[in-house]
């Protein structure tokens, strides 16, 4: 377990498939993600198995639930496309119950995942992308110390419009925990 100071991030299980199945079925939270379909509780079920399942390792990857200090499962986040010659990974994060939106839970979660990207992976490059439409976690992700590199312009189709998909990064000799 990584502890943060509000989370906690631990390996993910199995027996978190039904609160994944939840969030991905909530259109809100799977247009933030880029996805238009609602993913069934069998393939939640198999995608939470297989990364339960698979060592985390700079090869596979790190997914991590997010649970705050007193257990709650409250989301989840990885890092993937690493790469060990690079020292670089791209990281996805979904806080799924709305009740900890907005409460700095997201920020305690990237800060924790950042310190234990750096210093333990001994990375030096995180990037992720955010649609135009989440405002709050582009507010979040520089809050963080990310900063926008790339904007493809109307990349992505959502809620009827095209949308702008902003790339951001941090680097580690940026980064302030």
């Amino acid at each position: 377990m990584i502890e943060g100071t509000l989370v906690n991030l631990r390996a993910r299980e199995v027996a978190d498939a039904g609160r994944n199945a939840r969030w991905w079925a909530d259109a809100e939270i799977l247009s933030f993600m880029g996805d238009r379909y609602q993913r069934s509780s069998a393939n939640s079920e198999a995608f939470t198995r297989t990364q339960s399942e698979t060592p985390m390792s700079f090869e596979h990857g790190c997914a991590f639930a997010i649970d705050t200090k007193d257990g709650v499962h409250i989301g989840g986040m990885r890092l993937f496309d690493i790469s060990p010659e690079e020292r670089s990974a791209s990281l996805a994060i979904m806080i799924g119950e709305r009740a900890y939106w907005s409460k700095g839970y997201g920020n305690d979660a990237l800060r924790t995942l950042l310190r234990f990207a750096f210093d333990a992976m001994n990375l030096r490059r995180i990037e992720l992308t955010v649609f135009d439409y989440n405002p709050r976690a582009i507010a979040a992700y520089r809050k963080c110390g990310f900063v926008e590199e790339v904007r493809w312009r109307q990349g992505h189709y959502a809620r009827g419009a095209f949308h702008d998909v902003l790339v951001m990064s941090v680097l580690r000799d940026e980064w302030r925990p």
